[in-house]
């Protein structure tokens, strides 16, 4: 049968769509069966309750590392880590170059840095508002305005239509970092005629506009001078450049030097002085240096804002930090949203500074933080800006993916999907349609090995961390006589405060062990692996009962002469 080489432009997003966080998209030009790709972002989620030892969540890219001869580069539209945070992780297995602009490229250099990769990965730097063709694509950064510097849009233009994948994005108005969104490029973009816009979709449940960095920090000012003379320390977002330089610029007014506590404030800086920016907040002090002091005239700014526990905020609420301690009276002002799943380290965090006599201070009380996601009026803003024919939400829960297809039902597009991850959605003025599906999966980073969410592993240890394990072994000789064991070994089991709640447990598995051993016939004892099976099944219907829970058993049988 003939192939069809009928050119189609396609979007598949491999992470990002279902959830928030870990976003991978791909577009696609040419026919099915010789398409040239490009990958816009590449990041990360992070593991929580329900993946024991697994930090770093990443998008399966199985699908693109069976095209990767036709893969032509990867494309960075920010810094943040849950769109660039597997590059260096990931890289090796796609081996293409990287395009990406100033602020974002100093930190892309940081993290190959960290993975040896810096010599090996070809990377291109792309002025603000840069353009370069990459194959079929020409693309265009488009400044955009969000809780980091130098946020962009990308406009793809193809022979078959022009693409706007917005990245994150706000609309600001004084963003105190960078300039405001480019709302002259987006209607020109809009007056050229855009075929398909990819857009953010976080906070379309919220009315209104998200707010400006400006009156954040008109508003920590006016805080930070309430609290003359004593100890104040500001959490925030290390990657937000602004507020950052809100809190410099704070300090400075209220004659405060600044100190930053915790590695991450350290890198975002510097990346920022490397592009220009935070240029006039004046110098910043060491750790030692603000230790000899008064406490009035230092201001800390730290990492931790989330409550995770190696953060500095963390180990100085710990009096585990080597230099930087909170006193009874001392100030420490959240400039920072709680992200959904972080409460419980948050609340326990601000918990002990409370219990120590330290007054806390969260967005909640004082307007100390806004949103870097547009919420419905800035959604319709942009729609009216670049009246797309196909509107594609993305970088949202699903309910978020539905609810901004409905919004943009009642605005300019003529057409809108809510697509899934791994689903091929092909892109043409008769409207969009899923035209494949494919893998998309998860990749843990557990320790230093990569491995799919489905490997047996990781489902045996979520399994341990919910039910406990229970280990039997036992050695019989040729005959299939019992000459040791069973010896039993539990985990993951409530103790008693002098033990004899286990050492009962241990006693009546290795009794439920031993008679299941006994009715076996003579001769099935004599085979290991009809041993293991049998006494395996037995011991699990056993600890079931006597626990209630269905807990991961091991048994090892060997047989001796």
């Amino acid at each position: 049968m003939a192939k069809n080489n009928k050119n189609e432009l396609v979007f598949l997003p491999l992470g990002g769509c279902g959830e928030i966080g870990m976003n991978l998209n791909l577009f696609g030009f040419g026919p099915a069966h010789d398409r040239k790709w490009v990958i816009v972002d590449i990041g990360v989620t992070f593991g929580g309750a329900d993946t024991p030892g697994i930090e770093i969540i990443m998008p399966d890219i199985d699908f693109i590392i069976e095209h990767k001869e036709n893969l032509l580069g990867i494309i960075l539209t920010h810094a943040h880590e849950d769109h660039m945070g597997a590059l260096g992780r990931l890289w090796p297995q796609l081996q293409c170059p990287v395009y990406a602009t100033p602020f974002t490229m100093y930190l892309v250099k940081d993290r190959l840095s960290e993975f040896g990769l810096l010599d090996e990965v070809e990377l291109r730097e792309v002025p603000l508002k840069g353009k370069f063709d990459l194959g079929p694509f020409d693309f265009e950064f488009i400044t955009m305005t969000h809780s980091i510097a130098e946020p962009n849009a990308l406009a793809i233009r193809t022979e078959l239509g022009t693409v706007l994948h917005t990245g994150d994005w706000k609309i600001d108005e004084a963003p105190q970092i960078g300039e405001p969104v480019d709302a002259a490029a987006l209607t020109a973009l809009g007056d050229e005629g855009v075929l398909a816009m990819i857009c953010d979709s976080t906070n379309v449940f919220s009315p209104g506009y998200a707010g400006s960095e400006d009156g954040v920090r008109t508003e920590l000012v006016k805080l930070i001078a309430e609290y003359d003379g004593r100890g104040v320390a500001v959490a925030s977002f290390a990657s937000n450049i602004a507020r950052l330089e809100s809190v410099m610029m704070a300090g400075k007014v209220n004659n405060r030097s600044v100190c930053l506590v915790g590695r991450s404030m350290q890198r975002m800086t510097a990346a920022a002085k490397s592009v220009g920016m935070l240029s006039e907040v004046g110098s910043l002090i060491t750790e030692d240096e603000a230790r000899s002091m008064p406490a009035g005239n230092v201001l800390y700014l730290c990492t931790g804002s989330q409550g995770e526990p190696r953060a500095a905020l963390s180990r100085i609420a710990a009096g585990s930090h080597r230099t930087v301690k909170f006193h009874k009276g001392d100030v420490v002002i959240f400039s920072s949203k709680i992200i959904p799943g972080n409460e419980i380290g948050i609340f326990a965090l601000q918990n002990a500074l409370a219990d120590d006599g330290v007054d806390i201070v969260t967005e909640k009380m004082r307007p100390i933080h806004v949103s870097g996601h547009p919420c419905r009026e800035e959604l319709k803003q942009m729609y009216q800006w670049v009246r797309p024919k196909i509107a594609v939400p993305v970088h949202g829960e699903r309910r978020h993916l539905l609810e901004h297809a409905k919004l943009a039902k009642s605005l300019s597009p003529k057409f809108s999907i809510a697509p899934r991850n791994g689903e091929m959605i092909l892109l043409s003025d008769k409207g969009p349609a899923v035209v494949d599906i494919v893998r998309s999966g998860r990749l843990h980073q557990d320790g230093n090995v990569i491995i799919p969410d489905t490997d047996e592993g990781l489902r045996l240890r979520k399994k341990m961390a919910y039910a406990g394990h229970v280990s039997v072994s036992i050695v019989v000789n040729n005959k299939g006589h019992l000459i040791s064991g069973p010896e039993v070994r539990i985990s993951g089991f409530p103790e008693g405060h002098d033990g004899s709640v286990l050492e009962e447990m241990i006693d009546s598995v290795a009794d439920a062990a031993e008679d299941a051993f006994e009715e076996m016939s003579p001769r099935s004892r004599k085979d290991e692996d009809l041993i293991e099976d049998r006494l395996r099944s037995k011991v699990k219907k056993f600890v079931k009962t006597y626990t209630g829970k269905r807990t991961h058993v091991e048994i090892t049988a060997h047989k001796v002469k």
